[in-house]
């Protein structure tokens, strides 16, 4: 078991090595708190596996999926139909062009339908928010 020291921004939970002034993720001052992490390293965790054989694309039976609309027609056709429960679509593109809007947009219209996860690998929680309440405000 090895012992080991965190610190987490208590504003978005960005993680650092070692205690900051300024979170570099979303510009919080001195909201950094220190978490221990204990690894444990299992020498036998390779014998619990269950070992996986590859099997034929042709020995599947596949099933027709239930589809949920995005609100947005193209986006749908190009999405096969909609999304599918449980899935993750991944949406790249230049800076500017209107990711975090379409997305933004595309999880108020399916928010009926079950939880919507919005994972952003650029912009902080406020940036959204604050994109968020800007689209409310425009309906």
């Amino acid at each position: 078991m090895k012992n080991k020291t965190v610190f987490v921004c208590n504003e978005c939970g960005y993680e650092a090595t070692k205690w900051l002034g300024k979170c570099p993720a979303c510009n919080s001052w001195n909201s950094f708190f220190e978490q221990k992490v204990i690894e444990t390293k299992n020498k036998e965790k390779n014998h619990d596996k269950e070992k996986v054989k590859p099997q034929k694309l042709d020995s599947y039976i596949a099933k027709e999926t239930l589809r949920t609309s995005t609100g947005f027609e193209e986006l749908d056709r190009v999405l096969g139909g909609g999304l599918v429960k449980g899935s993750l679509i991944l949406l790249g593109g230049e800076p500017g062009i209107g990711k975090s809007t379409l997305i933004l947009q595309i999880c108020d219209k399916v928010q009926g339908e079950g939880k919507v996860l919005y994972v952003s690998g650029e912009e902080s929680a406020e940036q959204i928010k604050l994109r968020a309440d800007r689209l409310r405000n425009k309906k």
